[in-house]
This record gives C-alpha cells, sequence and structure tokens, in this order.
C-alpha cells in the first residue's frame, strides 16, 4: 500500500463529486430509490429499513414494493395479519420474525397516534427492534433532517479511507459527526451504499480504478483489484 505521506489531504468535496460520477451508472440504494418512487412517508420508509436488515437491496427494493402494493399506511398494515404480512415479505431474512415487529408498529400507531408516523426520532426508537441505523436514515430520507445513516458500507468505506477510526457502525456515525460537514450528512449513505457495493468492496476492493485513491489511505487493505 502507499504511504499515509503520499496521499492527498481530504478533500471531502471533490472526494463526493468522484463518488457521486462513480455510481451513476449502478443501481441507487433502495431506501433512496424507494423514496423517488413514491414510499417516503416515514412509515414506508421505517418498514422498507426493518425489511433491509441482513437482506440486500435487490431483495428489499421488489419486497417493499410489493408489500406496499397490498398496504402502504399504519391503518392498511394494521388489518393484516402477521401471517398476511410474512407471507408478502417472505423473500427477505428473518421474515416472520419482521412481519410481527411491522404490524405491532402499525398497529401501536393506530391506537395511540392517529395512524401516523411523524418525524418523532425518540417514538421510531421505542418501537421493538428499531435502531439508530433505521432512525437516522428515516429521519434524513423521509424528513429532511441532516442525520447520518451508517450501515456496513458507509462504516467500512470512511474507516478504509482513513477519513474516522471507529470499531462499529455507532462508533462512525459519532466519529463522522465530528468531521462530515453537514451537507453531506443524508448524501453520504445514498453515496457509499452502492460505491461500497461495486468499487471499495469488502473483500479485494477495486483499488485500481478507485475516483478517490489519491484520498485513500486503505487502511486494513493488504490485496486489491
Amino acid at each position: 500500500m502507499a504511504h499515509v505521506s503520499d496521499k492527498l489531504p481530504f478533500d471531502v468535496a471533490d472526494m463526493m463529486r468522484r463518488i457521486r460520477k462513480a455510481v451513476e451508472p449502478f443501481p441507487k440504494a433502495a431506501m433512496f430509490e424507494l423514496a423517488e418512487r413514491g414510499f417516503r412517508t416515514p412509515f414506508q420508509q421505517l418498514v422498507a429499513c426493518i425489511i433491509s436488515i441482513r437482506t440486500t437491496d435487490e431483495v428489499m427494493l421488489p419486497t417493499a414494493i410489493a408489500l406496499f402494493a397490498r398496504a402502504s399506511t399504519p391503518a392498511q398494515m394494521a388489518r393484516l395479519t402477521v401471517d398476511q404480512i410474512d407471507a408478502l415479505i417472505r423473500t427477505c431474512a428473518f421474515h416472520y420474525g419482521k412481519a410481527g415487529q411491522i404490524r405491532e408498529i402499525a398497529e401501536r400507531l393506530v391506537a395511540e397516534h392517529g395512524g401516523e408516523l411523524g418525524c418523532d426520532e425518540a417514538l421510531m426508537l421505542s418501537f421493538r427492534g428499531v435502531g439508530p441505523k433505521c432512525t437516522n436514515l428515516v429521519m434524513g430520507v423521509a424528513c429532511g433532517e441532516a442525520r447520518i445513516g451508517v450501515d456496513v458500507h458507509v462504516h467500512r468505506v470512511t474507516n478504509r479511507w482513513g477519513y474516522v477510526a471507529a470499531p462499529t457502525p455507532q462508533a462512525t456515525v459519532a466519529a463522522l459527526v465530528q468531521v462530515l460537514p453537514k451537507r453531506y450528512w443524508v448524501e453520504i449513505n445514498r453515496l457509499l451504499v452502492p460505491f461500497g457495493k461495486h468499487v471499495c468492496t469488502g473483500r479485494l476492493p477495486r483499488c485500481s480504478t478507485c475516483p478517490v485513491l489519491p484520498y485513500c489511505r486503505q487502511v486494513g487493505v493488504t490485496k486489491h483489484r
């Protein structure tokens, strides 16, 4: 690997510009794709994020769309049984547990919140199985708030760059809050999901064609393409 002294100082604006261009040929991150297709309410985005856990975007996107074709609001979802929701999301990992979780959220929203999920971070975090990752993504994508959604790709890529040094995705959120300009907080997930899947991959990253190689410290990279 190149020595750190050979690398350029981080210029995040230039790095984001380069990555925007690099990911143009690839499918968009699924939650952002759903929003562009009109599925952008906090409830829809939260349900989609639940479906996405341990599930690829390629599976999550059609699964969420099929579910929303049947039930796209808390009231409609609450009218389905757990088995009916399970049948609609069977392609995703841990589908039966997720079906119960989704119905529980829908029932609670109908019973306690007028059948609506607003941009209420504390409420989202109070739902069983909903953590900071999904909450931040919903607040960013559906609510337009400056939040950093860190998944495995954002965690791996930003630590590989040497931009942050954090042992877990949640620690990466805290580290990025300190260094990443706020205007990129939502966009970093939209860009680094496809970038991490197709360029800065987990095994054998494509360093030879990487648009941000001049900045990347290649932390932990021993072999690459």
